[in-house]
């Protein structure tokens, strides 16, 4: 583990890719210093329910005002969108909306999508869904591998796509980003492979593309979109909402005024694709060593596991969990290295170092990024692009030592240009830790403080006191 870590403290930034691609998604960019009214105005924002937060979003995507994908989750894009919807109102920049201002942005979202005919349709083609501005894109046909909308001039086409299980997400990309020698021209300009996604967008001396292809049980699924550059102002936008609302693998019932697009019947080349519901059959999660084969995570993490792996290792729950926190026994193997508790609480506005397992070419590998502590009412918590599986994090100090566990669930998924959206999330510190292990008959090492060390040198300090969990559902 000693090596992965050292290997991603060499890679830019130690966190999750953070990028922009050239139609305007982007990723939400961590603040340089805490800001309150951020955090106040997450916290309002995230007590909505998530359907109120991912439509408040699509609604500033339509009026122009917000680059990235409705992903439910608030961070500085979010906040400075909504100030500047305000602004010409000279309403309060405080990143929140009082019930008129909401109102009146429901109603801007909603002419913007009526003037292009915007709704969400289940193409019958590969039984994948997204929405289809109908007024921009009239014309209706079959492609070869599912179905395809176009302008009335030629000059915006849009292609779904389905591909049989047998095809790899691996080989289409590679084809996708390969040179083409009869298009001298084109030219990528953003590109992202995922085990379970890619996004390609480019330019040609004509035109802009954007490409995004996701794999699931039912095989390969995606769209893409090319148009002529003149129209860049006002498509990209369309490209983003387009984006955002697509679903390669749905599941429950299409939203109101929603239909099922029925392209020209034509014969289509290979087996039909079966549309099969996604079953998630594990989840993972982050332990942190506390005792000679035991480790400490987040209940939330473990919920409804009916096994459990630790690092690689048959594993069981120790004793009953408390306060968002459980411990997990591991059977055999070596005895674990044991970091040093803080005995401090942690203070607002400190810099810390956040230590997980992320996806990496199809493995959990380990990932090591900062973040920074926040309050959230009178709890603590830590500002950070955490993702699925990596509840139970361990938090480190600037010296090295345990200064919390997450023991919040990041459900934000990864999204189309593999953000990993900054967000707070609550961390249960060292004392509520040390009564756990006491009242388990464990004893805790409280270590004593020292100078600050880099991030790379926190890492290498505590990288074989974090293992990563693997829950069977």
């Amino acid at each position: 583990m000693r090596t992965r870590f050292a290997r991603l403290m060499r890679s830019s930034a130690l966190a999750l890719p953070l990028a922009l691609s050239p139609v305007g998604l982007s990723a939400q960019a961590p603040t340089p210093a805490p800001n309150p009214q951020l955090a106040a105005a997450q916290a309002s924002f995230e007590a909505l329910p998530e359907a109120e937060r991912k439509a408040i979003q699509t609604d500033l995507i339509w009026t122009g005002h917000l680059n990235s994908a409705a992903s439910g989750s608030y961070g500085p894009l979010t906040f400075r969108a909504i100030n500047a919807l305000k602004a010409p109102a000279k309403g309060a920049p405080d990143g929140q909306l009082n019930p008129a201002e909401r109102r009146a942005l429901a109603q801007a979202g909603q002419v913007a999508r009526d003037a292009v005919g915007f709704r969400i349709v289940v193409d019958d083609r590969t039984g994948a869904r997204l929405g289809i501005p109908a007024t921009i894109l009239p014309k209706r046909d079959v492609s070869p591998a599912g179905s395809r909308w176009q302008s009335a001039d030629g000059k915006i086409t849009l292609d779904t796509s389905a591909t049989p299980p047998g095809e790899t997400l691996e080989a289409i990309y590679e084809r996708a980003i390969a040179p083409t020698p009869n298009n001298p021209g084109r030219k990528l300009t953003y590109k992202l492979l995922r085990p379970d996604f890619f996004v390609i967008t480019g330019e040609t001396p004509t035109g802009k593309f954007y490409r995004r292809l996701a794999a699931g049980p039912a095989g390969l699924r995606g769209f893409s979109i090319g148009y002529d550059k003149a129209l860049s102002g006002s498509v990209d936008k369309l490209v983003i909402a387009i984006a955002s609302s697509f679903e390669p693998f749905p599941t429950g019932p299409l939203p109101g005024g929603s239909a099922v697009a029925s392209a020209p019947s034509a014969p289509i080349a290979g087996p039909a694709v079966s549309i099969a519901p996604v079953r998630i059959t594990e989840r993972h999660g982050v332990g942190l060593a506390v005792a000679d084969r035991v480790v400490v995570s987040a209940t939330a993490a473990l919920e409804g596991c009916r096994s459990l792996r630790v690092g690689g290792r048959p594993a069981r729950q120790r004793g009953a969990a408390e306060n968002g926190l459980a411990l997990i026994e591991i059977e055999g193997g070596a005895v674990l290295a044991l970091p040093g508790l803080r005995a401090e609480p942690i203070g607002e506005g400190e810099s810390l170092v956040i230590v997980a397992f992320g996806e990496d070419s199809g493995k959990r590998a380990a990932v090591a990024f900062p973040g920074l502590s926040v309050r959230i009412g009178a709890g603590p918590a830590v500002f950070a692009p955490l993702q699925p599986g990596q509840a139970g994090a361990p938090v480190f100090d600037r010296q090295g030592r345990v200064a919390g566990i997450v023991t919040d669930n990041p459900s934000d998924k990864v999204l189309i240009a593999g953000v990993a959206p900054q967000r707070a999330y609550g961390v249960a510190e060292p004392a509520g830790l040390q009564g756990l292990l006491a009242r388990a008959g464990l004893t805790s090492s409280v270590a004593q403080p020292g100078p600050e060390l880099s991030l790379g040198a926190v890492v290498d300090k505590i990288s074989r006191s974090v293992l990563p969990i693997q829950c069977a559902l």
